[in-house]
């Protein structure tokens, strides 16, 4: 929420342009998030200190990274490949573990700000042991909120942690809710590309084959969340997000298709004013937003030039061409049991086509009768621990692959 987690102690904030440079932990150093994370904190070195960086299997390229930005402490989650590691950071002075557990600990050491880059459920666990040792967390693991967001805004308010949203939309609208009191919000609205499929008829989608749907217009992103852009499930997941993150309901909620991807993030305020954030389609800008907030640091690459766009377009999504939003917001609305079950059956379901064993059309519709049938099997609490969170997770994707295995439910 707003007013519990990404402002809270903000006064507190040591902004690294001004006192000292800034101690940052960053998990999934070696992914996308982790890589512009690293781009971003090159640009000036001066400003930040790198305590920890971890990544999942890869030892030569972790110390390569954790060697190039002076990291303290490397850690690996693959414990086969700690010998590799240890051994190709000889010499460096930077200390070596591997393990989830280690990874974990990690997370929990001081530092001004953890990037929390991890991806998928691995992330849960120590993006919430940072939270709990009271850093501050710039967010771009969707499974924290969308598996068991209340947990992870309760844990944060209840430790007066802030909370910085690094996914593009999600931070556009927390700038534009700066300074301005959430009862003051008439609604926020996210904007989506509309994906590589925005103009296309339901006949034509039913034939999408995988490497069209991951041939995004604006974004280079992986195969799965190219093709979570494709159904506009990934849109789903960020209003998911948006609820948890500014405590929102989701009639407050909306989505906007927007080919250019210039406005990421819209606030409509109760007398009729309308403030949006606008950027070139940059993941550096969110992120170098995040860690000097409170101030700002020049990023490198292109600036914004209005002229030169020309023209800002936007259109109201087509739910019946594009199902997939629709049943993230019933979700959404059913709570956070459904919001995992949905996450759980979309991954299953996004393997199953982008491996050629089901067509884009049917991604929605197994995600819908998971859902379903994990409401008639009794699945109706939000998960209060991880270890409920995970265990929901694994209830969501062994539904899915059942109904994989039969023809009629695809």
């Amino acid at each position: 929420m707003v007013n519990a987690t990404v402002t809270a102690n903000a006064g507190e904030l040591v902004s690294p342009l001004v006192d000292r440079p800034r101690r940052v932990t960053i998990l999934g150093a070696t992914g996308s998030i982790g890589t512009s994370t690293l781009a971003v904190i090159g640009e000036r070195p001066q400003d930040y200190d790198v305590e920890v960086v971890t990544a999942f299997g890869n030892a030569e390229r972790l110390a390569r990274v954790a060697r190039e930005c002076k990291a303290k402490v490397a850690v690996i989650a693959d414990r086969t490949a700690f010998n590799a590691l240890r051994d190709a950071l000889v010499g460096s002075g930077i200390e070596a573990a591997a393990g989830s557990a280690a990874i974990d600990e990690a997370a929990a050491r001081p530092v001004d700000i953890v990037v929390a880059g991890i991806v998928g459920a691995a992330g849960l666990a120590p993006t919430l042991s940072a939270i709990r040792a009271g850093s501050t967390v710039a967010l771009a693991n969707k499974e924290c909120l969308v598996c068991a967001g209340d947990l992870f805004i309760g844990e944060a308010r209840r430790g007066g942690v802030t909370v910085l949203p690094v996914d593009s939309e999600h931070n556009a609208v927390f700038q534009a809710l700066q300074g301005h009191p959430i009862e003051d919000v008439d609604k926020v609205i996210l904007t989506a590309s509309g994906g590589p499929f925005r103009d296309w008829t339901r006949e034509a989608m039913a034939g999408a084959r995988p490497e069209e749907a991951v041939k995004h217009p604006n974004w280079s992103m992986g195969p799965k969340i190219s093709v979570d852009s494709a159904t506009l499930m990934n849109k789903g997941l960020e209003v998911i997000e948006a609820h948890h993150l500014f405590g929102l309901p989701s009639e407050q909620l909306d989505v906007l298709i927007h080919p250019q991807s210039i406005v990421h993030g819209i606030v409509n305020y109760r007398d009729g004013c309308v403030i949006a954030e606008m950027s070139t389609p940059d993941m550096r800008m969110p992120i170098a937003h995040c860690l000097a907030w409170p101030a700002r640091s020049k990023v490198a690459g292109p600036k914004l030039d209005l002229a030169r766009v020309g023209k800002l377009t936007f259109e109201r999504p087509d739910v019946d061409r594009f199902p997939s939003l629709k049943l993230a917001r019933t979700a959404l609305e059913a709570g956070g049991w459904a919001t995992n079950i949905l996450n759980a059956a979309n991954e299953v379901a996004v393997a199953a086509y982008l491996a050629g064993t089901i067509g884009f059309l049917q991604i929605a519709r197994v995600v819908e009768e998971t859902v379903e049938r994990a409401a008639v099997q009794g699945f109706g609490h939000a998960p209060a621990t991880i270890k409920d969170a995970l265990a929901l997770d694994k209830e969501g994707r062994r539904i899915a692959a059942g109904l994989l295995g039969r023809k009629e439910a695809v």
